[in-house]
């Protein structure tokens, strides 16, 4: 991809490393989303966590609880902080799109603002995967940026990206269409910790396959 165009994710997240953890973190909201679904599952859950990240705080959070975590994300970098910071739970650098994994498997996914880079389309297909990749009941965790925006340019913690989203209303419409009826909603606005950061909204789901 030209960098005029934007950096794919993988280098982006390489760049940013640590970087993200400590400006995103700790969010309120996501917190307490996480603490939700742990009111939710049964012990010894097997959860998703797609787009682990540096696998703080969700992977660490649900590892400690005493879940079975399987973290995935596309940044090599990322991968390899997670699995140092979070020895408790599991990595794979993979792009979930293309991850074989067994239908019916988990018991519960994670999705903190990783469709982002991902088109419309590949966004509706993930989601309905991830359908497929849950227990029936299983419990579905997604977070976005609630605007109706489609392959712009934004400049990220430094980096150039592409980011498409939806409306709050079309992306609960599109969760809910994947074969997810929403139990909890949260809409917040954050402010990331670095520097140049600017207040972004943010909307949580808590969801559960029907």
């Amino acid at each position: 991809m030209d960098q005029d165009r934007g950096l794919p994710a993988a280098r982006v997240f390489d760049a940013l490393g640590a970087a993200y953890e400590r400006a995103f973190a700790e969010s309120p909201t996501h917190h307490a989303s996480l603490r939700r679904l742990l009111e939710h599952i049964a012990p010894y859950s097997r959860i998703l966590d797609v787009g682990s990240g540096t696998g703080r705080p969700t992977a660490r959070i649900l590892a400690d609880a005493g879940h079975d975590v399987l973290g995935v994300d596309v940044s090599p970098v990322m991968v390899d902080l997670a699995a140092r910071q979070v020895p408790g739970a599991s990595f794979q650098c993979a792009d979930i799109r293309e991850l074989p994994l067994e239908e019916g498997s988990f018991d519960a996914a994670c999705v903190y603002f990783s469709l982002l880079q991902m088109s419309r389309d590949d966004q509706s297909r993930l989601l309905r995967k991830l359908g497929r990749l849950l227990v029936p009941g299983g419990h579905l965790v997604v977070a976005t940026v609630p605007l109706d925006v489609e392959d712009v340019g934004v400049d990220f913690m430094g980096q150039k990206v592409r980011a498409t989203s939806f409306g709050a209303d079309a992306f609960t419409e599109l969760v809910a269409g994947a074969g997810f009826t929403v139990l909890w909603q949260q809409d917040d606005v954050f402010t990331p910790a670095y520097e140049a950061a600017v207040a972004e909204p943010q909307l949580f789901l808590h969801c559960r396959r029907t």
